[in-house]
Formats: C-alpha cells, structure tokens, sequence
C-alpha cells in the first residue's frame, strides 16, 4: 500500500467535475488542499470537507507546494498563470504547477518554457477517467516532466492515481499521449452509439444489445459507461459534449501535423462538433445515443 503520510500543501485551480473529484479524494487521504473556482457552489462543497478556500488563485499558489491547474482551455490555463490576476508572478522558487486540462502540445511546450524564467517547475498531466475516478483516486494519469520534478512529486502523483504513467521527460508528450487516447475513445463513442442506434431500428431489445457487446468483441470502456447512462435517459453533464468536441478536434489537429491522417478521426470528430451545434453542447456526452438516433437516416 502508498503510503500517503508524506503529505504537503497543494492547491487546485478549477474544481468543477475533475479538479473537484481530485480535491475530494486528496482530501479523504489526509492532504491539506486549498481551492479556488469562481463558482462559488462548488468550492463551498470542498469547504464542508476540510479544503481551505482563498478569496483568489493568488492566493492559493503562495499557500502551497504545487498548484494543479484544472480548468479547461490553454486559454483559460493562460489567463490563470499570466493574465491580469495570473498567479505565476506569485510563486515561489521551486514551487511546481501541474496541468492538467487537455491542451495541443505547443501550448503545454509554451506554457512550460514560460515559467521557466521563473523559476517554476512543470508536470505535463492530462487525466482521463471521468470525475468517479477522479474522486475515488483510480483515474489515469500521464505526466511528462523533469525526473526530480517527478520523484519530488511521485507521493501525490500515486495520491491521485492508482493507474499513473511516466510519459517522458518532455513537456507536451503527456498530452500528446492524451489526444491519442481521447481520439480513440471519442471513435469508440461515437461507434457505440451507432450500432445502438442500428439496433433500436432493427427492432432488438438495446439494453440485451448492449449487454452482448460489452461481454464480446464490440466492448469498450467509454461506449459502456456512456450508454448504459443513455439508456437510462441520464444526460447529466459529467463530461460534457463540447469537451470531446475539443479534444477530437486538437487530436486530429495533432494527427495532421504529423503527417497522420486516418479514415476514423476527423468523421468522429465531425459528428461531436455537429451533435454541440445541434443543441446538446450542454448535455453529456452520452447524448450522442439520442442525437445520432434523429439524425441516422431510416
């Protein structure tokens, strides 16, 4: 078992459904967590569990070791750091920011080089798993940074992910990695939902339907959880449908600039980027079951 004891101040930036679920989970381990979101309602929630609450992001960098960053754009993630109430000139030396919104690799490469300068460290460290994992600690991590940034680090690293993977030492490759993965779970959404919707118009049962698949050949992870949730009729917004929008679009925009350009990609990301200008940008993205169900053609 980690052990946890070796526990040091950390600060969350943004806590909506992942940097909320990380915060919870940091906090059941012992840790002492400082919180800053402009929603008021969701750091109120982590207040109740023992997080310290600052009146601005400012504050929560000078309070701790790290800051992990988990809003949801570069450029959000820009405006945190270096805009006008950026928290990057209020860090101390040696203190580390950790980033975890899905972001292009440039933007990770440029964000990083700029708090060099600084003197400030940097964890490359998209997350995927949904905010369920992020709260009970089993979440994936991928981190790319300097070795000793790692080991510094390693405690809350496992603190916050029991399935956690050392990318490389550059800057961008966790993320890099990440688009790799969500553009894989994205076709698989997208392939879900489909063949769910083929089979409600072919008049089978859907729920026996999917239960077949998820015990045979067409199983999936994401197509599992999502549509077991559509089935359901629950489109609560866990991840929300613009979220896979962006990313399938920046994994495709990475793809490109490789030289990569597959048959799966750029279609699955077409049909995210049409279903949010349909009306269910708002909605999970669990809602692709229903928007596809209008749309396919029969």
């Amino acid at each position: 078992m980690t052990d946890f004891s070796s526990s040091y101040p950390v600060g969350i930036i943004g806590v909506g459904n992942m940097g909320g679920g990380m915060a919870s989970n940091l906090l059941a381990k012992g840790w002492p967590v400082s919180v800053f979101d402009l929603d008021a309602v969701k750091t109120e929630r982590l207040r109740l569990m023992g997080a310290k609450v600052r009146v601005n992001a400012r504050y929560v960098a000078i309070n701790s070791v790290i800051t992990i960053i988990c809003v949801v754009t570069a450029e959000q993630t820009r405006e945190v750091l270096f805009g006008a109430q950026g928290v990057a000139a209020h860090m101390p030396l040696g203190h580390t920011v950790m980033l975890c919104p899905t972001m292009a690799p440039q933007d990770v490469e440029s964000i990083a080089q700029a708090l060099v300068p600084l003197g400030v460290n940097t964890i490359d460290a998209p997350m995927s798993g949904g905010p369920a994992r992020a709260a009970d600690g089993s979440m994936s991590l991928m981190v790319a940074c300097a070795p000793n940034v790692f080991a510094r680090h390693e405690v809350l690293l496992r603190a916050l992910s029991s399935k956690l993977f050392s990318i490389s030492e550059k800057a961008g490759d966790a993320a890099r990695t990440k688009l790799v993965n969500n553009l894989a779970g994205g076709i698989n959404l997208v392939a879900a939902a489909e063949v769910l919707v083929m089979a409600q118009k072919m008049g089978l049962d859907v729920a026996r339907t999917l239960e077949v698949i998820e015990q045979s050949s067409g199983q999936s992870w994401v197509g599992s959880d999502r549509m077991r949730r559509a089935l359901a009729g629950d489109y609560a917004p866990r991840a929300h449908m613009t979220l896979l929008e962006k990313d399938t679009r920046l994994a495709v925009q990475a793809a490109r600039a490789a030289g990569c350009e597959g048959p799966l990609g750029a279609a699955a990301s077409a049909v995210f980027a049409q279903a949010s200008a349909g009306g269910l940008a708002g909605e999970d993205d669990a809602a692709l079951y229903k928007w596809l169900g209008t749309t396919a053609a029969g």
